[in-house]
């Protein structure tokens, strides 16, 4: 089953101004099936293959002549002594435009790689798993919010018909483990294991690495180190908190979210959709799920984070503040089905702390009906879609 990525135009379109194009995104995110789909006639090389790694480190000039018309280079964080020659390469040529279609799913050797030796040369695109409108657009009906949070969005998961859970121990054991092993060199990987675990159990909350690291029994820096090397493989990302122009004592810690859903249930131990009918981190799941995707909006239009979340000492809090520079956008997430009236409170509470400066404000909760009420707009699942299609 062969799914539109949205970001494909956007790959196209780069590859016509730039002579190199990177993308990167966590491992099983469909990056290479992209790359095919969108440069069919491109060489594939995948850096994952021992002889050709070989063949590139020991000889890159040699290896790089077999494809005078450039190729895509899968997973070349694994050879990164070739970005210096494709830089050489590129240069002499006089139209080098998407010559070169660089993958890679770990962000933190290759980024600093890129920037050394293709600054200027290089897009930079982020490919991240599934999003909720390349899956759930064309359906005439949605299955269940728990369905949905319990899948995930792993496309693996959707183009076998796998079972999530099954599907993301494995994952776990044969990508996560090992990617991050090599980088960290983790001797007792129980500690990790269990420190995933608890990253898992406080997505959508407040991070506090002193917490995180006694748990598990490693000290800050140890924790502060798993933690950013997770966010840099794309499994989780933290919200910073949003501090403009205000005179108030705001917090100054990030939030932490996983990317996907599906992996965070898996490591919470959900095993099927049911259990999450009463599962105290439902609320949570969903609110990671919304702001995921808003995410996921930003990287398929090649734009950079503007997501922010907002927090005082008196604990009013927006969830998600979407920041235009001139302008911000609050967002309330709740994962009730029903609206409430205390749904809209911090919503007016942060409006009238802007002076009612904002454009307008923006409620998502989990039930399916669509309205506006004043100048907040109030939005169901079914019209998530619209939403983000329609939002900068």
């Amino acid at each position: 089953m062969i799914i539109s990525r949205t970001l494909k135009s956007e790959l196209v379109r780069l590859a016509k101004k730039y002579p190199v194009v990177t993308l990167t995104g966590p491992r099983q995110s469909g990056k290479t099936t992209l790359c095919k789909i969108a440069f069919p006639k491109k060489q594939y090389i995948s850096m994952e293959n021992l002889d050709i790694r070989r063949f590139a480190q020991n000889d890159p000039n040699a290896f790089l002549k077999q494809f005078p018309h450039g190729a895509v280079l899968d997973e070349i964080q694994r050879a990164p002594d070739l970005l210096s020659y494709i830089q050489t390469i590129v240069d002499e040529k006089k139209h080098a435009e998407g010559m070169f279609i660089l993958t890679g799913s770990r962000q933190f050797e290759l980024m600093s790689s890129i920037n050394q030796s293709l600054a200027g040369r290089t897009a930079i695109t982020r490919l991240l798993p599934f999003s909720f409108s390349e899956i759930y657009s064309e359906k005439k009906k949605l299955p269940s919010l728990e369905t949905i949070l319990y899948t995930g969005f792993y496309p693996r998961i959707f183009d076998k018909k796998l079972n999530p859970t099954e599907t993301l121990s494995f994952y776990t054991t044969t990508y996560l483990e090992r990617d991050v092993r090599a980088v960290l060199n983790i001797k007792d990987l129980s500690k990790f294991e269990l420190f995933l675990k608890l990253c898992a159990s406080q997505t959508g909350q407040i991070l506090n690495l002193s917490n995180l690291g006694n748990a598990c029994g490693i000290n800050h820096n140890t924790a502060k180190n798993w933690l950013s090397v997770l966010e840099a493989s794309y499994i989780i990302f933290l919200l910073k908190p949003y501090h403009k122009n205000f005179k108030k004592r705001l917090i100054k810690s990030p939030k932490l979210y996983f990317i996907d859903t599906g992996l965070a249930a898996f490591l919470l131990g959900i095993q099927n959709p049911e259990h999450l009918d009463t599962h105290p981190l439902k609320g949570a799941l969903f609110e990671t799920f919304i702001v995921s995707e808003f995410l996921k909006a930003r990287f398929n239009k090649v734009k950079t984070n503007n997501l922010y979340y907002f927090r005082d000492s008196l604990g009013n809090e927006i969830d998600l503040i979407l920041d235009y520079g001139d302008t911000s956008v609050p967002v309330e997430i709740k994962s009730g089905q029903t609206i409430a009236n205390d749904y809209f409170k911090n919503l007016r509470y942060y409006s009238k702390l802007r002076g009612n400066k904002t454009i307008k404000a923006i409620l998502i909760y989990g039930g399916n009906l669509s309205y506006k009420e004043g100048t907040i707009d109030i939005v169901g699942l079914t019209d998530f879609n619209n939403l983000l299609k329609n939002i900068g």
